[in-house]
């Protein structure tokens, strides 16, 4: 029984398309005896891109639904990672081995909850004390 974060782009596979994860990750998400969360940051990422046209995956999760994203959420059980002052303190602390700040607030935010992180990112393995699974 585990606790993980799931990034932005693991959140989307895991609703849409989980064959595309990784079979340890999958694993992990399908396990109901694990805790996922996925980040406010990391849905206010997908929001911005579908906006602009760029995932229609995450447009059909928002519009499939009634209750769009809460209740895709809920039928899923994964839970939201909501942002605090304790993870912006951690992120001003984060060294810049990644330039995206929605990336950077998912770390702090893993590390300061002690999250394993669910993601592709090589970017993400520069941070020290960070647990990574690749999804």
């Amino acid at each position: 029984m585990g606790r993980y974060l799931l990034d932005s782009n693991a959140f989307l596979w895991a609703k849409e398309t989980p064959k595309i994860l990784r079979s340890g990750a999958r694993e992990i998400v399908e396990d109901p005896q694990n805790t996922l969360f996925v980040s406010a940051v990391g849905l206010w990422e997908l929001a911005d891109k579908a906006s602009k046209g760029k995932l229609p995956e995450f447009a059909a999760i928002m519009d499939r639904l009634p209750g769009g994203l809460e209740a895709a959420l809920t039928e899923s059980g994964i839970q939201l990672l909501s942002l605090e002052t304790a993870h912006i303190a951690h992120f001003y602390r984060l060294p810049f081995h990644h330039r995206d700040p929605f990336d950077r607030l998912m770390i702090a935010q893993a590390q300061v909850e002690g999250l394993t992180m669910i993601s592709r990112d090589a970017a993400f393995q520069g941070y020290s004390g960070l647990k990574i699974v690749t999804a």
